[in-house]
């Protein structure tokens, strides 16, 4: 394997597959600081399908935590006024934006909760900025990730740097189903297609409840409305694909229809921290306690960000028997985290506001993924009629 001619056919991947760049398009990066050799090479591919201009903003973690210790508390959390009115100038003409993620699990170790939360609370009112663009004028976006020594040296400890790093190169590829022979927009176009027929067959059964439960003590209701709808079509907007990799099938829930108790089954990174073995009780949609012995603080100030933070806003679908759940990893990542289970999201729906006002989608800052499948998780879905399904079970879809 030709590494280096990989790393140009993902860049690719996520230029043509996931953003679908136009011809003269803006491009707006927000790149991992520790990622940045990639970065170039993403913007050369965007450049080659067209792009007028590449704009790269770094995601600088050390200095985010400096600001974070000395910067006045309230004042830190609003985004830059600078960065936002370039992003909007730029988002208003018709760009689109890519987040290139990278890990660095070790530099918050050390930083006081209330610092991370506040650090949670910046970058997310900057990218509220481009989510907004997304929801009101239906730009491409995407989420992906760009190998990092720090992250490659958590996941292969064996292994020194150098070698630990090609290998998270090459299992990035795998997960995003790239080889060095194929069509990657043929491969992306199937895999969509065998996605959008299982949604459809989830839209058919006209699902109005899901019962969750795993042996972990999850036993959960989540209701859905005649608008939760697995399958989405993109009309004739420009056609992108929002993360890569993905394995999920997603729909919005009612947002006061969810009541009993979920478990996180992988952690969960919030500005910067990692959380493990947390859970939470909703009564009427609403989180009404954190279950966690530690990062209880951040997952309290997370459901009170605003007054709906505490709502779900996606219920998604995974087999647990999923390429990245199989390959044996935590990845310490919500991108690839929430492909190797079924997720579900605290905050901001997937789509627009319910048509009728019957129904409610919940509406927030923030939009928090969380894994919650396990490999006994079932769930068992009833109809508009009545009828009780079990779509999902011993983790893996059942119909």
């Amino acid at each position: 394997m030709d590494l280096n001619k990989m790393i140009e056919k993902y860049a690719y991947t996520l230029a043509r597959v996931g953003l679908n760049v136009q011809k003269d398009q803006v491009v707006l990066v927000e790149a991992a600081i520790e990622g940045y050799e990639f970065t170039s090479i993403f913007a050369k591919e965007c450049y080659k399908l067209g792009a007028k201009n590449v704009v790269i903003s770094y995601l600088d973690q050390k200095n985010l935590i400096v600001a974070g210790e000395y910067r006045d508390e309230e004042e830190f959390k609003e985004a830059d006024p600078l960065e936002k009115l370039i992003y909007e100038k730029y988002l208003e003409e018709g760009a689109c934006y890519v987040r290139l993620e990278g890990v660095n699990p070790k530099i918050m170790e050390n930083v006081s909760e209330k610092t991370s939360n506040a650090i949670f609370a910046h970058v997310d009112n900057t990218r509220n900025v481009m989510r907004k663009a997304s929801r009101t004028k239906g730009c491409q976006w995407l989420i992906a990730m760009v190998p990092t020594k720090e992250w490659a040296s958590l996941l292969f400890k064996d292994k020194d740097e150098k070698e630990a790093l090609e290998e998270l190169w090459k299992l990035l590829f795998k997960l995003c189903y790239i080889d060095e022979d194929n069509d990657i927009v043929k491969t992306w176009e199937e895999l969509g297609e065998r996605k959008q027929e299982k949604a459809k067959l989830l839209d058919s059964l006209n699902i109005r409840k899901l019962h969750y439960t795993s042996s972990n003590g999850t036993d959960l209701y989540l209701e859905l409305n005649p608008y939760s709808k697995y399958a989405h079509v993109m009309g004739d907007k420009i056609h992108f694909n929002p993360n890569i990799p993905t394995e999920e099938i997603a729909c919005s829930p009612e947002k006061y229809g969810t009541n009993g108790v979920v478990y996180a089954t992988r952690p969960l990174v919030l500005g910067g921290k990692s959380i493990e073995n947390f859970g939470f009780r909703f009564k009427d949609g609403k989180v009404v306690e954190v279950l966690a012995d530690e990062g209880k603080e951040m997952l309290e100030a997370l459901i009170h960000t605003d007054e709906n933070a505490g709502y779900l806003g996606e219920a998604a679908l995974v087999e647990y028997h999923s390429p990245i759940s199989m390959s044996g990893l935590v990845y310490y990542t919500t991108l690839i985290d929430e492909n190797a289970s079924c997720h579900l999201a605290l905050g901001r729906a997937l789509g627009d506001k319910s048509p009728d006002p019957k129904y409610t989608f919940n509406d927030s800052q923030i939009h928090i993924d969380f894994m919650v499948g396990a490999p006994d998780t079932r769930i068992v879905a009833t109809t508009e009629s009545g009828e009780e399904i079990v779509i999902f079970n011993n983790g893996d879809f059942a119909i």
